[in-house]
């Protein structure tokens, strides 16, 4: 059976809300639903390149939803994931233009990040076995996650020579650069790996290489930490972002002011940062609840 047209693109796009965007897998579930519907009515329209979809397109695929008796709400939802789906087929460069620029649909990624304890946090990176190559690589990148609050692109896009003793030199949207601090556990967790665990791969410049001696993905450490977390104990459904969430949190928790937060971070406007002001607030109000004797 042949793949659909639209598989890989679908699949890029899947892989990338899990991984970067850190969504549940309920509402990975329902973007992949909602894409197939689109797929197959767009595979009827004998349209079968996304770079060529328009507007009119998007507006017959809205309407057929409509003559099958779909809720408004659902057809709202469905528009978002089309909406999110094609902006990241523009950013990654496989289409030319977006169809659904100009289309009305409820603000996107609007969902709370989950954040991990200290504690929790401590519990996962205990979980690789630093004596194999694997363990004391994933180890490594557990750390360096958490103590920069690096994306995992960015982590992913690592070379050997970002990376020295208290900062990591960052390449992120656009090829902007950024430096940050990074914590001393974690360069000794890198120095540990390269030591003792890189060998053979003197000419590859990545920092964090596969087994197969090439650069890391995002996707292998995705499942890497979900089978961490999964050893751990852990509940919640993380991701290499929920890493990124908990250091910032944990930092403002500490006092750590928010300008600095959001220059670690490479958040272009403060408003992004601020968002973790409300998660604070959030588990103040939780802990009020549940400890308070008149709550």
């Amino acid at each position: 059976m042949n793949p659909h047209p639209f598989f890989l693109s679908i699949e890029s796009f899947l892989a990338y809300i899990g991984s970067e965007k850190g969504l549940s897998l309920n509402t990975v579930h329902a973007y992949r639903h909602d894409l197939v519907l689109l797929c197959r009515y767009l595979t009827e329209a004998h349209i079968v390149d996304l770079g060529s979809v328009n507007k009119e397109d998007i507006f017959s695929f809205l309407g057929s939803l409509k003559k099958h008796r779909y809720e408004t709400s659902s057809i709202s939802r469905i528009l978002t994931t089309t909406k999110v789906f094609f902006r990241f087929l523009l950013r990654e460069g496989m289409i030319s233009h977006d169809p659904t620029l100009y289309l009305d649909s409820p603000k996107l990624w609007q969902l709370l990040p989950e954040v991990l304890s200290c504690a929790k946090v401590d519990g996962l990176l205990a979980m690789p076995d630093t004596t194999v190559d694997i363990g004391a690589r994933d180890k490594a990148i557990l750390e360096v996650l958490y103590a920069s609050g690096l994306k995992v692109s960015e982590v992913c896009a690592l070379d050997l020579h970002d990376l020295d003793d208290e900062m990591v030199r960052v390449t992120g949207k656009g090829g902007k650069q950024r430096v940050v601090p990074i914590a001393a556990s974690a360069v000794k967790w890198v120095d540990h790996y390269l030591l003792h665990h890189r060998k053979g791969q003197e000419k590859e410049e990545a920092l964090f290489l596969s087994m197969k001696g090439k650069r890391v993905d995002r996707i292998a450490i995705w499942n890497r930490l979900k089978q961490y977390a999964k050893q751990a104990g852990i509940q919640k459904n993380i991701s290499p972002h929920t890493l990124r969430h908990s250091f910032a949190t944990h930092l403002l928790e500490n006092g750590a002011d928010l300008r600095v937060i959001q220059e670690m971070l490479g958040h272009a406007s403060i408003a992004t940062t601020d968002r973790y002001t409300h998660i604070q607030q959030r588990y103040l109000q939780e802990a009020f609840e549940k400890f308070h004797p008149h709550s």
